[in-house]
């Protein structure tokens, strides 16, 4: 609840928000930068996915390779992710050993070296990443479709760049990267765990309040112009797999229909994950798209994704299709299960289903405290915590009238890419 956290901003800009738990004696710490694949526009994607590798090439004071072994040695884990909205960083230790978190973190705001033979290594490694992942139908088919659905957002780029960006890219860009937005007006600092909140605001002040600001740029992007019609995309390769993709416009997940679209999500396929570290799961044999696609043996497997982003993105439903059967089998499934909720109200009973399955979902990546502080900084990125806090009860709110608006309104065929993965032996099925 919101008394359970104390939130508090340092004169040089860093915000900080802190969740005692006293569960067991660890704390998760976080730093979260607002920078990630929408601050990228074409001939410098990639930057800042580049940039979070190169956080783990060393200062002075913490030299490359000397960070994984102080983290193993005191027991502890971490780890970074580069998003659409952000970059983070967090480490879970004992909570005896937490300065060392600290330390490392506010040391590599400022000081990280970027050696130019380190750079070198990094792009050898985030090209051949690369390259793995152009092997791969789902990425090349996710490629083509943000492509397709977005002409001026940076949402259409992958985080990880496109290849002939990662062999342009230079020491000079990247470093820049750096010192325009790892600054701590720039960033957020969340912890959960076991600690005292007044003892810990001193530790943060003694370790990121000398910290200089800098002049951080201001992100003006262009509103994405509404979608104008169906577009469809084909690729082809070697996998015997046949794949389809539906994806469809979907709000930002401070827009009150991102919470109606989620239940729409638990009733279709089966509730979405929107936490990164997962923490159980929730059948989806219960959902519709199970029963007429999964079971009717259309489809081997049918799963949705919804993810909580700042601005508007994609609500995807994604099949991968029977030998026996095709894409534009399961399509026009799908069509008849989305046609169903836009015309007939759903009964009671079977939105209670979907809401409490989608409350477990929630329920099961919130609970661990390395959770509790990803969410701390999660849900800021987006919106603010209290929308991580009121999920849950405004889940219950959602009425039948409201899922059937929700299904009107964003999964017209208008708003969408139909994208497909044939494999190239046969032209068709698997």
């Amino acid at each position: 609840m919101p008394d359970e956290i104390q939130v508090i901003q340092f004169p040089n800009g860093l915000r900080a928000a802190l969740k005692e738990i006293h569960s067991a004696p660890l704390i998760s710490h976080w730093v979260w930068y607002r920078v990630g694949g929408r601050w990228e526009q074409a001939g410098r994607t990639g930057l800042s996915h580049w940039v979070e590798h190169m956080q783990f090439k060393g200062t002075p004071q913490f030299p490359a390779g000397v960070l994984d072994q102080a983290v193993a040695r005191e027991g502890g884990t971490w780890n970074a992710f580069t998003h659409l909205d952000w970059t983070a960083y967090y480490e879970t230790l004992p909570a005896d050993k937490i300065d060392l978190a600290l330390r490392l973190e506010a040391d590599r705001m400022v000081n990280s070296l970027f050696a130019p033979e380190e750079v070198e290594s990094e792009r050898t490694v985030i090209l051949s990443e690369l390259e793995g992942s152009l092997n791969e139908p789902m990425f090349r088919l996710d490629v083509a479709i943000q492509e397709a659905a977005f002409h001026q957002h940076p949402y259409r780029n992958e985080v990880i760049g496109t290849p002939d960006d990662l062999r342009a890219i230079q020491r000079g860009d990247l470093y820049a990267h750096y010192r325009r937005y790892y600054a701590p007006n720039n960033a957020l600092v969340t912890l959960a765990g076991d600690f005292d909140s007044a003892e810990m605001i001193q530790r943060l002040g003694e370790a990121y309040g000398g910290l200089p600001p800098a002049e951080v740029p201001e992100l003006r992007l262009s509103p994405e112009p509404e979608p104008q019609g169906e577009q469809r995309v084909e690729i082809s390769g070697p996998e015997r797999t046949t794949y389809l993709r539906i994806s469809y416009r979907a709000p930002a997940a401070s827009q009150a229909d991102f919470l109606t679209l989620s239940v729409v999500d638990s009733l279709l396929s089966g509730p979405s994950s929107l936490n990164m570290f997962g923490g159980g799961g929730v059948s989806n044999k219960t959902s519709r798209l199970y029963r007429t696609v999964v079971e009717q043996e259309l489809a081997v497997s049918l799963q949705g994704s919804l993810q909580a982003t700042a601005d508007p993105f994609l609500y995807h439903i994604t099949a991968l299709v029977r030998p026996e059967s095709s894409p534009e089998a399961v399509l026009a499934r799908v069509d008849e299960a989305v046609a169903r909720l836009q015309d007939q109200l759903v009964d009671e009973t079977e939105i209670r289903r979907a809401i409490k399955q989608a409350r477990a979902l929630f329920a099961y990546g919130s609970e661990n405290i390395t959770n509790q502080a990803f969410w701390l900084g999660y849900a800021e990125m987006f919106d603010r915590y209290a929308w991580f806090v009121n999920y849950l009860p405004a889940l219950e709110s959602v009425t039948p009238a409201d899922v059937q608006r929700a299904a009107q309104t964003w999964l017209s065929p208008q708003r969408r890419v139909v994208g497909i993965y044939r494999p190239e032996s046969t032209g068709g099925g698997a």
